[in-house]
């Protein structure tokens, strides 16, 4: 994981189908209310290109190649082209480096937001397909909990922090993606050095596009009135957060978001592209009975303090899953309002 301090980020329970910024100031006062999530919901994610994770050897007959890392490959590469031919999934990459016969093709990447060209020679295995020697992800899926809805923009803001490769922690650059209805059949619950997560399902009853993927959560359009809403509240600013009392708005039972107690035990930091701006203890023991603490599919399950969302859960403490991280909710504001 990207950090060894044992935090796991409690995020999309992902089914895989094979710098500092400048934000604008945001005040709470000067926006409209916005509607408060809680729901669990599901995401159908499809990546902007074909995301290298992992460079992998192979034997032609004679010795063991790998063509991705011999024509300057790396992981977390978005391979975008092929040969002039745009590649949105695996099968299209396939397709192209099955059409080579053996010649070089010219490989278009995204590297670190740089478009770069590189050269690959596609080399037979052993049962005579080419192949480059790279394993690529195009798509992935899973549940997560929406923080909140802003009726005078039309948008949601879900998550806390971005959805990443599972296996290299990159940041997938989005294509396109759904938000639909979820119900949550059970609960894996957390246990020292181990998180649990929500089981469950997707309906088919869309409710929004996704937009944006962002370090400090998901955002997207609503579509049609298939969501619920809740109450309002303003969002707070970063410095209204204080340590003490507060409730989290989660869904780990039936369909409508409950609150439970928790307590912010300490502000980390107040650094605008973090999601990890403060420390929360579930003390509600009906969260800690039915989930054992935090679990993946929380993240995004809005915090309340002083009668305004001031933020939202993004991470657990896989040593002690009663607590975990959040982001504030005026960042993930500020990160929509700044990409749009």
């Amino acid at each position: 994981m990207r950090k060894f301090k044992e935090i796991i980020s409690v995020a999309l329970i992902f089914t895989l189908l094979f710098t500092v910024s400048t934000f604008s100031p945001y005040a709470a006062d000067d926006k409209n209310e916005v509607y408060i999530g809680g729901e669990a919901f599901g995401v159908k994610f499809y990546a902007n290109g074909a995301m290298i994770i992992k460079l992998e050897s192979y034997y032609d007959g004679e010795k063991y190649v790998c063509p991705a890392k011999d024509g300057g490959l790396k992981v977390n590469d978005i391979i975008k082209k092929v040969n002039n031919t745009k590649i949105s999934t695996n099968e299209e990459l396939k397709s192209e480096i099955e059409k080579s016969n053996g010649n070089e093709i010219t490989v278009e990447i995204d590297r670190n937001g740089k478009t770069e060209n590189k050269t690959v020679l596609p080399i037979k295995n052993t049962v005579g397909v080419y192949l480059l020697g790279a394993w690529v992800r195009d798509s992935c899926a899973g549940i997560g909990t929406m923080t909140y809805y802003d009726d005078s923009n039309n948008y949601f803001a879900a998550l806390g922090h971005g959805i990443c490769d599972c296996d290299t922690a990159a940041l997938l650059p989005l294509k396109s993606g759904e938000a639909v209805r979820a119900e949550i059949s059970g609960i894996e619950k957390s246990v020292c050095g181990k998180a649990g997560s929500f089981c469950g399902y997707f309906t088919d009853v869309k409710f929004g596009n996704l937009s944006v993927n962002s370090p400090l959560g998901i955002f997207g359009d609503l579509t049609n009135g298939n969501y619920k809403r809740n109450k309002k509240y303003l969002i707070a600013n970063n410095d209204e957060v204080k340590t003490g009392k507060a409730v989290m708005v989660t869904t780990p039972v039936g369909d409508t978001p409950q609150e439970y107690d928790i307590e912010i035990k300490r502000i980390c930091n107040r650094d605008m592209t973090s999601n990890e701006n403060f420390v929360i203890k579930i003390t509600d023991s009906r969260l800690l009975e039915n989930c054992g603490g935090i679990v993946q599919g929380m993240s995004g399950s809005p915090i309340v303090q002083n009668g305004k969302i001031i933020g939202a859960v993004t991470h657990v403490f896989l040593n002690n899953p009663k607590e975990g991280y959040g982001v504030f909710a005026q960042y993930m504001a500020n990160r929509y309002n700044n990409q749009h």
